[in-house]
């Protein structure tokens, strides 16, 4: 029941999204006087619609997004004369720039807020001062890397029957109460010894015997502690939004550009092992924030994974917008700039403004880009149902 609560919110967070960024074009457009005929989410046959003013508001019956309708978006469509000083195209560069990088801004804004709300209300790691309380244990003694073959023994935890949300109270006999101390006891016994373990597990204290291994030359129990939760204060969690918003604009263009290579290991075991492996279709973050939700974790940490799941994918859709090509906003804006450079150089060689773009040159370069990200959608779609990503356990 909880796997299926974390993929419906994570499909209606989506759909949010989405319905937000397309708020942000209609508002700015009907600020500048702009005509707006219709607003509505999801796309297919109408479900229910009312208007106000001049624009239908309303639900569609397929949840797959939403648009706004500008009239004269494009020098292509067709304008009642009564419409014309009203139609998109005919506005100031300026204008129509700030409609269309609006709903853009609306994705990067909402991103920052929510990673605000995280550090502020549910509580960031204090990468400074971990737990002896497990998060994950290993299912290996990696040879390199840090990932796990095939051919890799198994961890002396993962032997011993450690779980994640075990508190290990002593080792060897020593007790610890934080991670810095257990960790040098872990490196310092020598690798094959077995020594005993006590962790507090649903309140009982059980003990485990564990077989140190070896890893980089040191004791190796095979455990990764849980960091301290802690909130921040209004300052600082401004700069850990903007901090980590640039980072994960870093990781996202990383993804974007490492796909073409990840594509032939989609369908493989090594897909999370590459960059372009974690980008997933809608399905894949519904199995992730499912997996969020359904995971042993509480509730305050499930809280604040999901609401950096939703951040990033506003930040998502917000930078893959910014793609100069159409039908993208990036492409309409980039018509916009190369129509305002072209009449700046005719204007230094004394020449009429030569308008707006011819966009039937570039429906050939559009349809293609289209075929591709559907295509690309498609794909990974089939991956994330054949081989989806999995949460560390």
């Amino acid at each position: 029941m909880t796997y299926l609560l974390g993929a419906l919110a994570f499909i209606l967070a989506l759909l949010l999204s989405v319905v937000l960024h397309e708020a942000g074009h209609l508002m700015t457009a009907k600020r500048f006087g702009m005509k707006a005929t219709q607003f509505f989410v999801g796309f297919g046959p109408t479900l229910w619609s009312r208007r106000r003013g001049e624009t239908e508001y309303g639900v569609k019956g397929i949840p797959l997004g939403g648009f706004v309708k500008i009239v004269g978006y494009t020098p292509l469509e067709e304008v009642a004369p009564a419409d014309e000083s009203r139609a998109f195209y005919r506005q100031p560069a300026l204008r129509r720039a700030i409609v269309i990088v609006a709903g853009v801004v609306v994705n990067i804004v909402l991103a920052f807020v929510l990673l605000v709300v995280l550090a502020a209300a549910v509580g960031v790691p204090d990468g400074r001062d971990a737990t002896t309380r497990v998060h994950r244990v290993s299912p290996c003694v990696p040879a390199s890397g840090g990932v796990c073959t095939a051919r890799d023994p198994v961890s002396p935890a993962s032997a011993a029957g450690l779980r994640p949300r075990d508190r290990i109270v002593s080792f060897a006999g020593t007790p610890v109460r934080e991670w810095n101390g257990l960790s040098g006891l872990i490196q310092r016994t020598p690798p094959g010894t077995a020594v005993p373990v006590v962790v507090e597990r649903h309140g009982s204290r059980i003990t485990v015997r564990a077989r140190i291994g070896r890893s980089d030359g040191h004791g190796y129990l095979g455990v990764e502690p849980a960091p301290r939760i802690r909130t921040l204060g209004p300052v600082a969690s401004l700069r850990f939004a903007g901090r980590f918003t640039g980072q994960m604009a870093g990781s996202i263009g990383g993804i974007v550009v490492g796909i073409p290579k990840a594509i032939p290991k989609l369908f493989s075991r090594e897909r999370a092992n590459t960059p372009g492996g974690q980008a997933g279709s809608v399905v894949g973050g519904a199995e992730v924030s499912g997996q969020v939700f359904a995971s042993g974790d509480t509730w305050r940490t499930k809280i604040g994974m999901f609401l950096l799941l939703v951040s990033s994918l506003n930040l998502f859709v917000g930078l893959l917008n910014l793609i100069p090509l159409l039908p993208l906003d990036g492409g309409h804006l980039a018509v916009v700039c190369y129509e305002r450079i072209k009449a700046w150089i005719f204007r230094l060689r004394a020449r009429p403004d030569p308008g707006p773009v011819d966009l039937t040159k570039l429906m050939p370069v559009t349809y293609a880009f289209v075929v591709l990200l559907v295509g690309l959608g498609v794909l990974l779609i089939l991956a994330d149902l054949i081989n989806p990503l999995k949460l560390p356990q």
